[in-house]
């Protein structure tokens, strides 16, 4: 590092107060409630190798640190003082975009005609066309049915809009004026960064300011060396599932071998499943990228606070994405719901490193987001489209400390939306909205509860979208003995006649008197729950985390008139099996997992992601259905005979001796 530590302390508070200030200018001045609340939006400053190198810790999307815009700024050419880019294309920038309702900005900073840093900044918009409101559907099969794909350009010319561009933007979305409005507080942020970074420059001159954005950098790059150093070296796997790819009954695998050598890790997902014919594809595009190292980022700032947050703490990272798999998929594959495989990568990572550090980190986390859209008829023929309530479910608990409520900031620290703001911006009375008793998985720890969201719709002929709905199947895991969470339910019209019990759904269409209720998983439980304290235990049930029957049921606790019944406690737990196993999936992974063996899905995956894309995934289908075309249709739920399970393995040995 060439600045001193002072003046580099004194530098990396101000960049990252710029990064701050750009967020509260694009909230403030947003159009929809997607950014004035929810906050889907993040603003940053990149070096001139198109790199993080301040990222705000305390609003905003918290993942994106990783994220490159290098290439999409090669990609326009030169560029002129009042140039903004803009893009939303996965493929065409190279993985910045992640899907097409992102929308990105990346904006030159001049010095004495030279430029010195670039503002970035993203949005996550209403709508850019596509075959479903909100542009996001799991059903869709290519990127060309997502909605209109931005490939780099200038939005801006010289401090200019480019009409033409306006143009396409407003044509290709339903909800263009919302667009426009983001658009607008997202250059307005824009604006403000490069104010500040000028006054900076201003007061320490702009080698000092270039330097420090490049030692900024390498001090996190050995902050991060020193703590995975920490982690024992050797190579942790771990493997878990998305429930399915939406449009078949197939699970979908993600695998992980993380090897940790002397402070540095590599990230190998081979075995993971090869992409899918759905939209839960992650364009990672092979690289390091910020939806693939998330746990490498909370591992580095948990275990040394002082580091600071940019691009240098994946200093130490290496990534391999076999091509064509789910976390590399190839062009023209759907993205719209990534964040739901990206949730799962989460997930492994967070089980991989359990491995090496198992009283560091904490079980599974509820596994799923939901931005919970309606689009209703807006009386002239077109719909508005807003997001209800982006729905998560709880924290894993971890060795010491309970897992944290209807809260879960594992890939993003979206905000809830007030009840009061939902009701006034569209036809909906929200009738619930709550945590959810008994979903978090026991323990001498607790697991984290999910949410109930229940409302009321007042519309005929309105749409209710839920993105990225997972935990039906599979649930979050439970650690060191924890029990899992409760998996998620989708009900309509619950405890009525016409009830109707979902799994995930595309475009549900409801009328006016119709009540819609999510339940998000509850997240897994750490340790022993015969060793947790019952005073613990009838405090929760007195808060409304667990009833008193799953007091009895999960940890052996019998509470009469809201105290601890000692004796009656000692004999319940005495009378119940407590398990050392270091993961605790549920019965339907362990059913799952008794007939595709770990070895044999690495060995399937291995074999597929060879075959050409045109036959990878017909050939994935063949296979397991050679297997499960002879299981019940209920499989891996329900329970089978000896003898079942044993030919269900022999089938699936076969088939892959086919390969």
């Amino acid at each position: 590092m060439k600045l001193d530590p002072v003046t580099l302390a004194i530098l990396g508070n101000k960049l990252a107060a710029i990064s701050e200030e750009m967020c509260l200018t694009l909230q403030r001045t947003g159009r929809t409630l997607y950014v004035k609340e929810t906050a889907d939006f993040a603003c940053a400053l990149a070096g001139l190798d198109g790199r993080f190198f301040a990222y705000p810790r305390s609003i905003g999307v918290s993942g994106f640190v990783g994220l490159e815009c290098a290439p999409a700024i090669a990609a326009v050419g030169e560029l002129e003082p009042g140039d903004v880019i803009l893009t939303n294309d996965p493929y065409r920038s190279e993985g910045l975009a992640t899907h097409l309702p992102d929308l990105h900005m990346i904006e030159p900073y001049f010095h004495e005609g030279r430029i010195v840093a670039y503002g970035w900044c993203f949005v996550h918009c209403s709508d850019v066309g596509g075959r479903v409101p909100s542009s996001i559907s799991p059903l869709n099969t290519e990127i060309y049915q997502e909605g209109l794909r931005i490939p780099p350009v200038k939005l801006m010319k010289r401090g200019e809009m480019s009409p033409e561009v306006r143009l396409f933007l407003d044509a290709n979305s339903r909800t263009p004026d919302a667009n426009m409005g983001d658009i607008r507080a997202m250059l307005a942020a824009l604006t403000a960064g490069r104010r500040r970074l000028e006054q900076t420059i201003a007061q320490h001159g702009s080698d000092t300011v270039v330097t420090a954005s490049e030692d900024l950098v390498a001090y996190a790059t050995a902050k991060a060396r020193d703590v995975i150093a920490r982690v024992p070296n050797g190579t942790y796997a771990f493997d878990d599932y998305l429930d399915d790819d939406a449009a078949t009954r197939l699970p979908v695998r993600v695998a992980l071998a993380a090897t940790f050598e002397d402070g540095t890790v590599h990230l190998d997902f081979t075995g993971t499943d090869p992409q899918v014919a759905t939209a839960m594809n992650v364009p990672s595009r092979g690289r390091p990228h910020a939806w693939l190292t998330l746990r490498v980022l909370a591992l580095v700032s948990t275990l040394d606070p002082t580091a600071p947050l940019n691009v240098g703490l994946l200093g130490p990272v290496r990534i391999t994405a076999p091509k064509g798999s789910l976390v590399n998929p190839e062009e023209p594959a759907a993205t719209g719901v990534r964040h739901a495989a990206a949730i799962r990568v989460n997930d492994v990572l967070n089980g991989a490193f359990g491995r090496a550090l198992p009283q560091v980190m904490p079980a599974a986390s509820s596994g799923t987001v939901i931005p919970v859209v309606m689009a209703e008829p807006d009386g002239r023929g077109g719909r508005r489209v807003q997001v209800v309530e982006p729905m998560i479910g709880g924290t894993g608990a971890r060795s010491g400390r309970d897992g944290v409520d209807g809260r879960d900031s594992g890939i993003s620290n979206l905000a809830n939306n007030p009840v009061e703001t939902v009701e006034a911006e569209m036809g909906v009375e929200i009738l619930r909205y709550a945590l959810r008793p008994d979903s978090g998985g026991a323990g001498e720890w607790r697991g984290g509860c999910g949410m109930e969201l229940t409302f009321r719709v007042l519309t005929d002929g309105t749409n209710v979208l839920g993105r990225g709905m997972e935990r039906l199947l599979f649930r979050p895991w439970g650690s060191n003995g924890g029990k899992p969470g409760r998996p998620a339910e989708l009900i309509v019209n619950r405890g009525t006649p016409a009830e109707r019990r979902l799994g995930k759904i595309d475009v549900l269409e409801v009328n006016a008197g119709d009540t819609v209720t999510f339940l998000t998983p509850g997240a897994g439980g750490w340790g022993d729950p015969t060793r947790r304290d019952p005073e613990a235990v009838a405090r929760d049930v007195k808060n409304g985390f667990v009833t008193g029957e799953g007091a009895a049921a999960e940890y052996g606790v019998v509470i009469t008139n809201g105290t601890v019944d000692v004796p009656a406690t000692e004999r319940a737990r005495q009378a119940m099996a407590s398990s050392n196993s270091a993961i605790q999936s549920g019965p339907e992974r362990e059913a799952w997992d008794s007939v595709f063996a770990r070895d044999g899905m690495d060995r399937l995956n291995r074999a597929l992601v060879t075959l050409p894309t045109s036959i990878r995934q017909r050939r994935r289908r063949e296979i397991f259905a050679s297997v499960l075309d002879d299981l019940p249709p209920e499989f891996p739920r329900g329970s089978l005979s000896e003898d079942a399970l044993q030919a269900a393995r022999r089938r699936f040995d076969t088939a892959l001796g086919t390969l």
